[in-house]
């Protein structure tokens, strides 16, 4: 009996250094914006399996959901596991398949989750119908799915994160992003890796609604806000030029006042419980950190004194934090076929 033949995905999950916002329309349509990010050896993942006929079968394996279709006509957007839904029905398949999803990080977390999910399943079908898209495509229709077939709220970094992976200062410039992958010092990756610590903090949140109360105060022209995202435009290019100059130290500095400054855009980017975490980490010995999402939950990033650092985690982790190892990752979306018995 010949084994199946399976097609997989994986696209890397990402930390947002600064400028998150700044790639939220209008804002990029009238001042252009700008994200320094890196990807990480987090990912999200999907698997697909063709089958005869037309019927569909979706899992999420995060959330032990399941739905089953015996056509792609009947899936309609319910809410239930609609960005898989909505990548199927982008692609058009000519037959059908039992489609696997998760990830290593909850959506909600801050690292970029939903949107880079999209991107694999871009991957997974693309693979599937011999259909390569190259990294501007996969990262366009991936933002096409989620802000305009499903009307989510929010920016274009995390798809471009996702697919092209690696450190990149990313800009915005109304409907036109341009990549710009970053030469990193393997000597700084290294020192960054050694002195950064990504801490979760168990409470996630819908970034959607975070990001459309921030969009509704900027188009009131709220001046908090829209100086804010000015300040956060102005602390990228401090940040990408600490970077390639190896200036860590800075980097950790500019970290916090990015934070500062992204606090500004909306009253439920931090909580109380955030702001005592941060407070014990920087008297503990970080220097600077972010949320390196929308904000509201999920994960916190800090760049520590190197003698510190081992201090800041363990009094994150005495108040409930939870400390999460990883490492940069410097390629983007990848896709393979296996045959598994």
């Amino acid at each position: 009996m010949t084994a199946p033949l399976y097609f997989r995905a994986r696209a890397p999950l990402r930390l947002s250094f600064c400028g998150g916002g700044t790639d939220v329309s209008p804002y990029p349509e009238e001042h252009g914006g700008m994200v320094l990010s890196a990807t990480i050896d987090q990912y999200a993942y999907a698997s697909l399996r063709p089958r005869r006929g037309a019927r569909w079968n979706l899992a999420s394996l995060d959330y032990d959901m399941v739905a089953k279709y015996d056509h792609p006509r009947r899936m309609k957007f319910d809410g239930n596991l609609d960005l898989i839904k909505a990548v199927i029905h982008s692609f058009a398949p000519p037959g059908g398949a039992d489609l696997w999803v998760h990830s290593d990080a909850p959506p909600g977390s801050g690292l970029g989750s939903s949107s880079t999910l999209v991107v694999a399943l871009i991957g997974v079908l693309s693979e599937w119908q011999r259909k390569p898209l190259s990294g501007y495509e996969a990262a366009e229709l991936a933002y096409r799915i989620e802000r305009i077939d499903l009307g989510l709220a929010g920016g274009r970094q995390d798809q471009y994160a996702a697919a092209f992976g690696g450190f990149n200062f990313i800009e915005f410039q109304g409907a036109t992003t341009v990549v710009n992958p970053l030469r990193i010092r393997p000597d700084v990756l290294r020192e960054l890796e050694y002195r950064m610590l990504l801490c979760y903090m168990g409470q996630t949140r819908q970034s959607a609604h975070i990001i459309e109360r921030q969009t509704s105060a900027y188009r009131e022209g709220k001046a908090p806000v829209v100086d804010a995202l000015h300040r956060l435009k102005a602390e990228t290019l401090e940040m990408k030029k600490a970077l390639l100059t190896g200036d860590v130290d800075a980097m950790g500095e500019l970290l916090h006042q990015a934070w500062e400054a992204k606090k500004r855009l909306e009253a439920g980017i931090s909580n109380a419980h955030v702001d005592q975490l941060y407070a014990l980490a920087r008297k503990e010995g970080a220097i600077g950190g972010k949320m390196p999402g929308a904000g509201g939950g999920g994960y916190f990033l800090l760049l520590t004194r190197f003698d510190r650092k081992h201090r800041v985690a363990a009094a994150l982790e005495k108040r409930g934090a939870q400390v999460v190892p990883f490492q940069f990752e410097p390629q983007g979306l990848l896709a393979w076929s296996a045959k598994v018995p």
